[in-house]
């Protein structure tokens, strides 16, 4: 469904991505962990065409993502959710959520994908008239994932979800993620909690210093020396 061929990227002078091959299948969750500073957000941006890259390639579905104007990669079937959240705080949820409806296709479909919404997040039907900026994290995080799938996506970009997050509310939020799975979405998930999404993903790769430094399933990069020993502890 994805591709990344050769990536370099970064900001002016700064290059922080190098040469970075990924893929992602139809139906899989595939996450990036690696350390802060590490380049995922980066990698997360240039995929939504918030940065473009210095060379490399990256393709959708057969379709040149870097040929098409930033405003309309969501036209491709990706929906990026962003570190922090980025909500609009002095809108109501409800009007968060039609933001992400905002291209034609997903217009024609606002009150189909306001009910899955809702459905994956009873909460949110609860808070629709409550503005977004009062809500606690864990909501706050719905709201974001919720106005995502609004658009009626393919693929799904999960940036740092946990972040800033009490233990008890990420355990939710990667609950959250399985349910997204399950109603046959492709996820591509970039974390520091790596312990917890190695738990939801078929896949992973270790981005260090932005660059790949291993990749194999969840149950193998689980027994990685490298992953063990800086990441959970063993």
């Amino acid at each position: 469904m994805l591709e990344l061929k050769s990536l370099d990227a970064g900001y002016g002078t700064f290059q922080a991505l190098f040469g970075i091959n990924l893929d992602v299948k139809a139906g899989e969750a595939v996450g990036v962990i690696g350390p802060n500073g590490a380049g995922k957000t980066t990698l997360m941006r240039v995929i939504s065409g918030l940065i473009r890259p210095v060379r490399g390639s990256i393709t959708m579905e057969g379709h040149d993502v870097l040929a098409t104007p930033a405003h309309r990669i969501v036209d491709l079937g990706i929906a990026h959710v962003p570190e922090n959240r980025r909500l609009f705080p002095r809108l109501t949820v409800d009007d968060n959520l039609k933001m992400g409806a905002y291209m034609p296709g997903a217009r024609a479909k606002y009150a189909e994908r306001l009910e899955f919404v809702f459905d994956l997040f009873p909460r949110m039907k609860e808070r629709r008239s409550q503005m977004a900026g009062t809500m606690s994290g864990g909501e706050q995080q719905m709201c974001a994932i919720g106005r995502a799938l609004m658009s009626d996506p393919k693929l799904l970009l999960l940036d740092e979800p946990s972040a800033g997050l009490a233990p008890v509310v990420v355990q939710q939020v990667f609950e959250l993620v399985k349910r997204i799975r399950a109603s046959g979405l492709t996820v591509l998930i970039v974390e520091q909690n790596v312990q917890q999404v190695l738990k939801v993903v078929d896949r992973a790769y270790l981005l260090e210093a932005g660059s790949i430094r291993a990749s194999g399933t969840s149950e193998e990069m689980m027994k990685t020396d490298t992953i063990k020993q800086a990441y959970l502890g063993v």
